[in-house]
């Protein structure tokens, strides 16, 4: 069996991690299996289903980038039965991939799941250069999400395997046809526009942005719910927000949940305001359900999977996105329109199990022909 060790931050329900838990569970784990190396020792949300499903979970604490990987360069030298290293933190991967090359991990993988970083300033834009030049000089298999992520990561799409985020496609039809008024489950009173917003409460989300928006549709006599689907560093400050913009009857922050496809089945509208995002799974996830949503243009076009379900807007206007939401019609698309689509896209998920599969075996047969 092939043990593949992926590095990530923490295996929590975000987008990177959940396209990789999508994969862990339907690839063929009599032949490969995956452990993953984290950088905190609290406890991540798919931690239990790792362990279940046979993976292992070793984490590394250290107070910089440099300490961990120094103690990843002993950790694989001490586990030397890991062939293959796939690391998953973008420009992070630099330091990763040098300690797998360090300890002598002959296949080392850099995946691309983002179009750019939210850091600034000269010392942020010369890491951002030095770690990409590393990222293409240490990794022997480059990954991405979707061209816009391979082009920054790598500087091209040349010699990149585009692993599109893919999805329980089955699944999601199945939810989209069952949808049973979902919401009131969870508030019985819910009114007027749904909208849901999906991501974890930090600065890239702009959940701010959503505020605004949700403000001045009150302000507007316009009737709505808005739940907040998420967790993060700025959830106090969100919760103060709402509080200030009196929208503690119209808003609401849900948390963490594994109903989301529920939810997104009995939305009307989801909003994506962005800073950036390379290609976030619940794109995939929503148009899967039928769900239209609005997108920051800051967000790669290749999101857009022709359905008539995505729309682009600017930041720079508000008003642009309340009209918007005002004057949203949703136009049903056909399940089995949706279905077609996304499989000949490559976003089923049996399909994308059996080529990263076939990409690990590729690998380590490639040692033994040499």
């Amino acid at each position: 069996m092939i043990r593949v060790l992926h590095i990530v931050g923490k295996m929590d329900r975000a987008g990177a991690e959940t396209m990789l838990m999508n994969l862990y569970r339907q690839i063929d784990r009599s032949q490969v299996q995956f452990d993953f190396i984290t950088f905190t020792t609290d406890e991540g949300d798919y931690d239990d289903e790792i362990l279940a499903l046979g993976g292992r979970i070793f984490p590394i604490i250290a107070n910089n980038s440099i300490g961990r990987m120094s103690k990843l360069t002993s950790f694989l030298k001490q586990n030397s039965e890991y062939q293959i290293v796939h690391a998953h933190m973008l420009l992070s991967n630099a330091f990763h991939l040098s300690a797998a090359k360090k300890a002598g991990v002959k296949h080392r993988i850099s995946h691309s799941h983002n179009t750019t970083t939210s850091k600034s300033g000269i010392l942020a834009k010369l890491y951002e250069i030095f770690a990409k030049h590393l990222n293409k000089n240490l990794s022997t298999k480059k990954i991405a999400c979707g061209k816009e992520a391979a082009e920054y990561l790598f500087g091209t799409t040349e010699n990149v395997r585009l692993l599109n985020n893919a999805i329980d496609l089955p699944f999601y039809i199945k939810i989209a046809s069952e949808n049973n008024h979902y919401w009131e489950k969870i508030k019985s009173d819910t009114k007027g526009l749904k909208i849901i917003q999906v991501g974890r409460l930090n600065e890239v989300k702009n959940h701010i942005f959503s505020l605004k928006i949700a403000k001045k549709l009150k302000e507007q006599g316009v009737d709505f719910t808005f739940f907040i689907v998420g967790q993060g560093p700025l959830e106090e400050w969100v919760r103060k927000t709402i509080q200030e913009y009196n929208l503690e009857e119209n808003v609401f922050i849900l948390g963490v949940r594994n109903d989301v496809p529920n939810l997104m089945a009995d939305a009307n509208i989801m909003l994506m305001p962005s800073f950036h995002e390379g290609f976030p799974v619940v794109l995939v996830e929503s148009q899967a359900i039928g769900l239209s949503s609005i997108l920051s243009e800051n967000i790669a076009k290749e999101v857009d999977l022709n359905l008539g379900l995505v729309k682009f807007l600017p930041l720079k206007s508000i008003d642009v996105w309340v009209e918007t939401l005002k004057n949203q019609k949703n136009e049903p698309v056909s399940q089995s329109e949706i279905y077609k689509c996304l499989q000949s896209s490559g976003f089923f998920f049996f399909f994308n199990s059996v080529d990263l599969l076939n990409l690990y075996k590729n690998l380590i047969n490639s040692n033994t022909r040499n």
